[in-house]
């Protein structure tokens, strides 16, 4: 099992519980391809994250070949997080609620698979592990989606987008401001839903720590009282922290408080010099 680094942590997680002789999670797809492991027969399954947890980019398959079979999450690919670029049309597509309306708690998503045999052994798992997906759940899901498709499906992308937009606005002037952080850089694209080319407002802030004696982000962050998640968590270096956009707005109000303190912090730091 691989991965592009920086990749969703628990992919890695994932596997490692499940311990299997037929499975392992073995790191970035770019290393595994320049390596000798790379000999075209060791069946593998790349998970590709498009657009990518933490980072927001888009992204596309490393490997290829008759022993490689890929599953793109498409979680976030959604018109309020990225420009649609692409349709989602691969061999396994899978999508989430959770990242569509925001209604994590149903722990629900759904998948698009084109090979019967795959879609059987899903099937399969799915009512070994938990006999299939509660009918309670179902309803809640039917009727959060009748209110969505009400007027055509369009106020909540264009709620989304709008709210994180703004959101993003405010994040780049306050870290305009540093020059101890920088925030990922992605230029913008043709959006196909919203007819334009426009910026990427992705879920999540992918923060880098720009001073070498900086080693560990994360830690600076949360001596800040600004909780965030190792960037070693998804396979990349500590000087990596990622921060969520998309929880409350009490939530990103007090975030961009905290920011505001530890930029202002820098500046004192450095006229005292």
């Amino acid at each position: 099992l691989l991965a592009s680094v920086p990749y969703y942590s628990m992919y890695k997680e994932q596997a490692e519980f499940f311990d299997s002789l037929h499975l392992k999670f073995e790191g970035d797809a770019s290393a595994w391809k320049n390596s000798d492991c790379n000999d075209n027969t060791t069946q593998v399954i790349e998970v590709v994250t498009s657009p990518n947890n933490p980072d927001g980019k888009l992204k596309r398959a490393v490997l290829e070949g008759p022993n490689v079979k890929t599953i793109h999450d498409y979680a976030y690919y959604w018109p309020h997080f990225s420009p649609i670029t692409v349709p989602a049309d691969e061999d396994l597509s899978l999508f989430s609620l959770s990242k569509t309306t925001g209604h994590a708690g149903s722990r629900f998503g759904w998948g698009l698979v084109k090979d019967k045999t795959v879609y059987e052994k899903m099937k399969r798992y799915i009512t070994l592990s938990s006999m299939g997906v509660s009918r309670t759940t179902q309803l809640h899901v039917l009727q959060l989606l009748n209110v969505v498709v009400r007027d055509g499906g369009d106020s909540i992308f264009h709620f989304g987008h709008e709210t994180l937009k703004k959101r993003w606005e405010i994040l780049n002037e306050v870290f305009s401001m540093s020059t101890r952080f920088s925030l990922q850089k992605i230029k913008p694209e043709y959006c196909n839903y919203f007819k334009k080319v426009r910026d990427f407002t992705p879920a999540y802030a992918w923060v880098k720590c720009e001073r070498p004696e900086d080693t560990n982000c994360y830690k600076i962050f949360r001596a800040a009282k600004i909780t965030g998640r190792d960037g070693k968590l998804f396979g990349s270096e500590e000087s990596f922290v990622r921060l969520s956009l998309i929880r409350s707005q009490d939530d990103f109000d007090h975030l961009i408080d905290m920011l505001k303190k530890l930029v202002f912090q820098e500046g004192v730091a450095a006229h005292s010099i």
